[in-house]
């Protein structure tokens, strides 16, 4: 069973290693960055999901190891909630040019990738990091009529009915918040006590 998950997870890898009509695959290329995957228990129950790789991200190849990676750690420490007992990705799998936002065509060539991870790892929790997932994510699961700015909706659960089964819903902030404004952090860190 293990092996089965890795093994369709690496094929996924695979295919956007191999991306070539992505408007993005030039600038990785040229830059030398790595595509982001996502890392973490291919059995995991909880499941982050960013918006896209930033240059740290993009020169090792793993989500969150920047600044906002050692916000998202801290986070998880104070719900002993262990890094590599969840999984965490992005809907972007390469790196925008200067940290721009994803636009609407790079979400639709590589959203197919992060939902085929969904059904692979079967989380029991999806947690939405920042605005960009969190309306894929609610749009995905048919909540567009409870869809509202995330300042009104972080830290809410919303239950959802998947191929694999019943899964909630947590939008969050993303952790980059708190690297602007400290008084972020206290408001992330109450939200993630619904973890």
């Amino acid at each position: 069973m293990k092996n089965n998950r890795t093994r369709k997870l690496k094929k996924i890898r695979d295919e956007v290693l191999n991306l070539v009509n992505s408007p993005l695959y030039e600038y990785r290329k040229k830059n030398n960055y790595y595509p982001v995957l996502g890392k973490g228990s291919h059995f995991a129950k909880i499941v982050f999901i960013g918006e896209a790789p930033g240059r740290n991200e993009a020169e090792t190849g793993h989500p969150f190891c920047g600044a906002a990676g050692k916000v998202l750690d801290k986070l998880l420490e104070s719900v002993n909630i262990k890094r590599e007992d969840v999984y965490i990705t992005n809907i972007i799998k390469d790196r925008p040019p200067e940290n721009r936002d994803p636009t609407t065509e790079e979400i639709k060539i590589y959203s197919p990738f992060l939902v085929q991870q969904l059904k692979i790892i079967k989380p029991e929790i999806i947690a939405t990091l920042g605005r960009f997932s969190m309306e894929f994510i609610m749009k995905l699961y048919k909540l567009e009529d409870k869809l509202q700015k995330i300042s009104l909706l972080h830290g809410q659960i919303f239950e959802v009915d998947t191929s694999w089964g019943k899964t909630k819903i947590i939008p969050f902030y993303h952790p980059a918040v708190a690297l602007y404004n400290s008084n972020q952090f206290d408001v992330l860190k109450s939200d993630f006590q619904a973890l």
